[in-house]
């Protein structure tokens, strides 16, 4: 089987980009850990290289044990047995595995047990496990709910809770209910504080619970008597090794079947506060939220990348009228469609995830040490480009992983709509990236501030300030005008001073602040190395072109009637 990092060069790419200089230096804070950790790097070079030899050993176990098992636990998937959840074999295998490796703690601290990955790596390791198996990601890449523990728990609960997770233990976040989906200020898991055992109990019904029979779980629960909003909530730990949750049911689902998403029934379940009263929904979520996030825009890349191996492989394979379909132009167009895509979304996913890394390291420093001046605007800067730009990473990359798969089983004909296709699977598994961690809907809500605010219109404009290739200027120059017409369009609509008219277009201004944008990192990419990116750069932006279209054509009717 294939490495799935040395066969994509692109992932190199992403990791040499010249941020990571800064975020190396943010985490490692001088390379003082050297001395004390014999896997500790002694400069930039050779954290790069840690990165780097680290990546391949996943995409080794990504070619040769999570892909090969991917179909057989998609048919097996997890079963509920005595009111707890057992994974299917070639689940557990994968696990083990990564165990084994030392895979479970990559983005924690290297005094619990961690790597002290900056979340860049982290992201590059989740697209390579997505593209293997997209159900299996939903269990690996929730050890970064360790990550809430480390920002918001005590001292001693990282030590217990952190060291686990570094060692294998695995984790959910046990946050809708249901009658709280979206909306979780409603949840009602009532939290009690038991005076006797001198800690809390838990009773209620959580309800689509991701990996919902892991080890460790934090719990949003409602701690404060009487109250009926998001002040009321509190985040607490629960340890399944205290009982007290029994697992209800498995969810049946479309896809992601390797993952038990789950119906859980706390009673009288023993748990600890983590963080503070009251700040567990309007804090704590909130920033789990956006790691989980980030994390699902990983999978959707890593699903997008599968879809165009997979619809490549069969066009080359396919003979029809005595020729390989891929030399049939339109299948050619939809194969070129899917890698632009996927260039795309793979190019906002590590932009997003490089400003995520400076601003959390520079937040981490704060609790070390007063930032200076320079340093309190470097963080406000990045914090803000954060959460900007991960809703539309997240909630645009779904869409365009959807009409991936989409263009992929088409590519395949009717044998894409059978089971003996990989393409099938990835079809039913892209569907929920655009509803789990926040619906597209949740996303463009999340955006859209920062469209009318003028914030993704000044990002167009720094970006267009960027260096471009000779070959590429033509393309930036097209891009440019689309800058132009983006600005004219958000003018047209905040001049309505209507908030029912904003909403009406919300998603149409959203969706083209995040192409527009792609199509600018894309850009850059191209001109770093043309031989990867020049192409897509090209049909994303031809495509982009369309969307603007579109969206301009509605907006102005709508503005005129």
């Amino acid at each position: 089987m294939p490495n799935f990092y040395t066969d994509s060069p692109e992932l190199k790419h992403y990791l040499n980009h010249p941020l990571m200089q800064r975020i190396v230096e943010l985490r490692e804070r001088g390379f003082i850990e050297k001395d004390q950790y014999t896997y500790a790097p002694h400069d930039h070079e050779d954290a790069m290289d840690s990165y780097d030899r680290v990546l391949e050993i996943v995409g080794e176990i990504c070619g040769d044990v999570i892909a090969p098992n991917a179909e057989s636990v998609d048919h097996e998937g997890p079963t509920c047995r005595d009111g707890h959840a057992y994974y299917a074999s070639g689940t557990e295998h994968n696990l083990e595995t990564l165990r084994k490796a030392g895979l479970m703690g990559l983005s924690m601290p290297r005094r619990y047990g961690g790597l002290n990955f900056p979340c860049v790596t982290f992201m590059l390791a989740a697209d390579m496990v997505s593209r293997a198996d997209a159900g299996f990601e939903n269990l690996w890449a929730l050890q970064d709910c360790a990550e809430t523990i480390y920002e918001f728990g005590s001292e001693e609960q990282r030590e217990r809770y952190i060291r686990r997770v570094c060692d294998g233990a695995t984790m959910s976040m046990d946050l809708t209910e249901p009658d709280a989906g979206s909306d979780l200020q409603s949840a009602q898991l009532k939290a009690t504080f038991d005076e006797t055992s001198n800690c809390w109990r838990l009773n209620g019904v959580k309800r689509f619970i991701t990996n919902g029979d892991s080890d460790i779980h934090l719990v949003l629960a409602r701690s404060e008597e009487g109250t009926k909003d998001g002040r009321g909530l509190s985040m607490f730990i629960y340890d399944k090794r205290d009982g007290g949750v029994t697992v209800r049911r498995i969810e049946s689902k479309m896809g992601i079947k390797g993952s038990p998403t789950c119906e859980l029934v706390y009673n009288n379940a023993k748990a600890e506060l983590c963080g503070e009263r009251r700040l567990g929904l309007i804090k704590y979520v909130m920033a789990l939220m956006n790691g989980a996030r980030l994390g699902i825009a990983a999978q959707e890349v890593g699903i997008s990348h599968a879809a165009y191996t997979e619809a490549l492989a069969y066009a080359r394979g396919r003979r029809q009228f005595g020729k390989p379909i891929i030399e049939m132009a339109p299948v050619a167009e939809m194969v070129g469609n899917i890698k632009a895509k996927l260039d795309a979304t793979r190019a906002i996913l590590y932009q997003t995830t490089r400003y995520v890394d400076i601003y959390k390291a520079l937040d981490d420093l704060s609790k070390e040490r007063k930032l200076t001046p320079e340093e309190r605007k470097e963080q406000k800067y990045y914090a803000k480009l954060a959460d900007a730009f991960t809703p539309l990473s997240k909630g645009l990359g779904s869409e365009l992983c959807n009409q991936n798969v989409y263009d992929c089983l088409q590519v395949h004909g009717g044998s894409g709509y059978m089971k003996d296709y990989t393409c099938e699977r990835l079809y039913r598994d892209a569907r929920v990236t655009s509803i789990y961690e926040g619906t597209t809907q949740m996303q463009v809500i999340a955006a859209i501030r920062y469209a009318t605010s003028g914030f993704y219109a000044n990002v167009m404009k720094e970006f267009a300030e960027w260096e471009v290739s000779p070959e590429m200027a033509p393309l930036r120059a097209r891009l440019d005008g689309l800058s132009a017409r983006y600005e004219e369009t958000v003018a047209i609509v905040t001049s309505h001073n209507s908030q029912e008219f904003t909403d009406l277009v919300a998603r149409r201004l959203v969706e083209m602040a995040g192409y527009i944008i792609m199509s600018y990192l894309l850009l850059q990419d191209a001109t770093t190395h043309a031989d990867l990116f020049a192409s897509s750069a090209h049909t994303f932006i031809s495509w982009t072109e369309s969307e603007v279209d579109k969206h301009v054509g509605f907006i102005s009717r709508a503005a005129n009637r």
